[in-house]
């Protein structure tokens, strides 16, 4: 269980509940009715809200549950852990939150899908591709370019699944090259300010396992005690501080 912990949150939480949910339903243990996305059940007078929720963890059957949740698990861990753009704490998270809210309104509203993860999934490999572009990566047995990695995602699905399933998974290219136009492209080439940004409160939620450590995959990360807003963060703040709290001091020689 320490394993599973040391995860990333965001990532580790998509997957097992996914594989909850699509284990419960594959098996029968769970209706199908209760986890689709329908408006006219969202919007009325008892709401049933969690279908705000339900669409984006729920594989395809058989075979597809174990590739599903592995393309799920790798891309999003791959992004929360090692790239640049999410080196905020809890980034991941509002980013996984506005890809979410544009697919919904894509693929629910316009397209009338009930099911997003697989539109989900390839946000998630749309925005690794542009974070790796220039390296090569597997698709099942063939290497290809990193960046036509959720375009060969999207021509398989078009191929065994047809347009309309095609036509939503799109929604997760679209969804992932909004955020990424909002968040770096406007911002860094049209002068513009960028509007998603990672509030205070998700921050500490994020943060605030760190104050006193929190064990990885990869070691032990600590964080200062008490640690002001206006001090610099980074590793060596604390070195820093140590040092301004022994005084002025005496010169040697001195009277």
């Amino acid at each position: 269980m320490d394993d599973f912990w040391a995860l990333p949150p965001v990532a580790r939480t998509l997957t097992a509940l996914t594989f909850i949910q699509s284990a419960l339903v594959h098996s029968h243990t769970l209706n199908y009715y209760f986890i689709p996305f329908f408006p006219q059940l969202i919007f009325k007078l008892r709401p049933e809200l969690w279908r705000l929720f339900t669409p984006y963890l729920l594989t395809d059957p058989k075979l597809n549950v174990i590739f599903d949740l592995y393309f799920m698990y790798t891309y999003s861990s791959r992004l929360e852990s090692g790239s640049p753009r999410f080196s905020t704490p809890g980034s991941f998270f509002i980013y996984v939150l506005f890809v979410a809210l544009v697919i919904m309104l894509t693929a629910g509203f316009y397209l009338g899908a009930g099911v997003f993860t697989n539109a989900l999934i390839l946000a998630f490999a749309y925005t690794y591709s542009q974070d790796n572009k220039g390296t090569k990566t597997m698709f099942f047995v063939v290497e290809i370019p990193t960046l036509l990695l959720p375009w060969a995602r999207l021509a398989l699905t078009f191929v065994m699944k047809g347009w309309h399933r095609a036509s939503v998974e799109l929604t997760g290219i679209v969804a992932a090259h909004l955020y990424d136009f909002l968040t770096r492209i406007y911002p860094t080439f049209g002068g513009g300010k960028n509007y998603i940004v990672t509030p205070t409160f998700v921050r500490r939620c994020f943060t605030k396992s760190l104050r006193e450590g929190q064990e990885r995959v990869y070691g032990q990360a600590y964080r200062p005690p008490a640690e002001s807003e206006n001090s610099s963060s980074g590793w060596t703040s604390s070195i820093r501080n140590t040092w301004d709290s022994r005084g002025s001091g005496r010169r040697l020689g001195g009277n």
